[in-house]
C-alpha cells in the first residue's frame, strides 16, 4: 500500500517505555478479572479468544456481560496527544510511522463519508504502548492485541503484533497491518454512531450465546468498515493488497485460530465470526466503498 507521502495523524500518544506492570494490580480487581471489562468488546480479534474462554470458565456467566460504556477503570495519566508528541511517536519506527499514516488516512475518508450524510467525524486517538500499558478500559497487555477504547475513544497497539502477524498468523504485508488499524478505527465508527452502546446493552439482557452473536455482528461490521476504507483508498493499493488482506482475515477467524488452539470449533463461543464470513464481510467493503453495505445487523444478514 503506498502512503509513503501521506501525512502521520496528529491524534497520537505513546505509552512506550512507561512500566504499569504485568496488568493483575493496581487495579482494585487483581487478576483478569479488570482485563475483562475493556478488552473483549472491541479488539481486532487474535489474542481474546483464550481470555474469553478463561474468564467464562473463572467467572461464570457471560463475560461479554461485563463490558460497556460505564465500566471505565482507574489509569494513570494519559499520555498527551498533541502535535509535537504525535510526530514523535510517529517517528520511533517503520511501523510506528505506516500506523500513523493509516490513521491518517481513516481521518480523511471517514471525515468524507461522514461529510456526505451531513454529520461531522471526530477522528479516534491512537496509543501506542509496549507489552503493557493503561486504556480508559482497564489494562494493555500485547497477547491481547490491537483493541478499540469506546471509554476514551482510542485505539491501542503494540506494533509487534505487526511481527505476529506475520510469523505466527502467516498473514505478511503492509496492506495486512493497515486491516488491523482500520478495523479497529471502524470501531470507532461504531462508537460515534451509536452502534457499539446499543449493543452493549442488548448484551446485557440475553443470554451468553445471543451475546456472542452480537458480538460476532459488531466485529463483521468493523471488518466491512475497514474495506470501506481501503476501497475509498483504492488508488494507493498496489497489487496483492486485497488478497494479503483476506489472508490476515481468514487468519483470524474463530474456527481457524479455535481449531488450531484447542483442536475443535465451538461455534457458540464465536465473537468474531468464521474465516470466512471474515473475508466476505471485509471483501464486501471493498467492492462497494459504501458503509451503507454494511449492515451485519439487518435480518437475515449472513453474518
Amino acid at each position: 500500500m503506498r502512503l509513503d507521502d501521506y501525512r502521520t495523524s496528529d491524534n497520537v500518544g505513546d505509552e512506550r517505555g512507561q512500566n504499569y506492570g504485568g496488568g493483575g494490580g493496581g487495579f482494585g480487581g487483581g487478576g483478569m478479572f479488570p482485563l475483562l471489562l475493556g478488552f473483549v468488546f472491541n479488539r481486532f480479534g487474535i489474542g481474546g479468544i483464550v481470555v474469553l474462554i478463561i474468564g467464562a470458565l473463572i467467572f461464570g456467566g457471560n463475560p461479554l456481560a461485563l463490558m460497556g460504556g460505564d465500566h471505565a477503570l482507574p489509569r494513570g495519566d494519559a499520555p498527551a496527544i498533541n502535535k509535537e508528541g504525535a510526530a514523535h511517536a510517529c517517528a520511533v519506527d517503520a511501523a510506528s510511522k505506516f500506523s500513523c499514516q493509516v490513521l491518517a488516512s481513516t481521518e480523511d475518508t471517514w471525515a468524507k463519508l461522514f461529510q456526505q450524510q451531513g454529520k461531522q467525524y471526530t477522528p479516534a486517538g491512537l496509543i501506542f504502548y509496549s507489552r503493557n500499558g493503561l486504556s480508559g478500559c482497564g489494562a494493555a497487555q500485547s497477547a491481547m492485541g490491537p483493541f478499540y477504547c469506546p471509554n476514551d475513544q482510542k485505539v491501542y497497539l503494540d506494533t509487534s503484533f505487526y511481527d505476529e502477524l506475520k510469523s505466527r498468523f502467516g498473514a505478511p504485508g503492509d496492506f495486512a497491518q493497515a486491516y488491523v488499524v482500520a478495523h479497529e478505527v471502524g470501531h470507532h465508527v461504531q462508537d460515534l454512531l451509536g452502534i457499539l452502546p446499543k449493543v452493549s446493552e442488548q448484551q446485557h439482557a440475553v443470554s451468553a450465546k445471543q451475546a456472542n452473536a452480537l458480538q460476532v455482528r459488531v466485529e463483521l461490521q468493523a471488518d466491512c468498515f475497514a474495506g470501506v476504507w481501503a476501497a475509498n483508498n483504492r488508488d494507493r493499493l498496489d497489487p496483492g493488497d486485497v488478497e494479503e488482506g483476506m489472508k490476515a482475515a481468514h487468519s483470524i477467524g474463530d474456527d481457524t485460530l479455535q481449531q488450531e488452539a484447542q483442536g475443535r470449533v465451538m461455534p457458540d463461543s464465536f465473537t468474531h465470526g468464521t474465516s470466512a464470513q471474515r473475508m466476505e464481510w471485509l471483501k464486501k467493503g471493498i467492492d462497494s466503498g459504501d458503509p451503507a453495505q454494511c449492515d451485519t445487523f439487518a435480518a437475515g444478514a449472513d453474518a
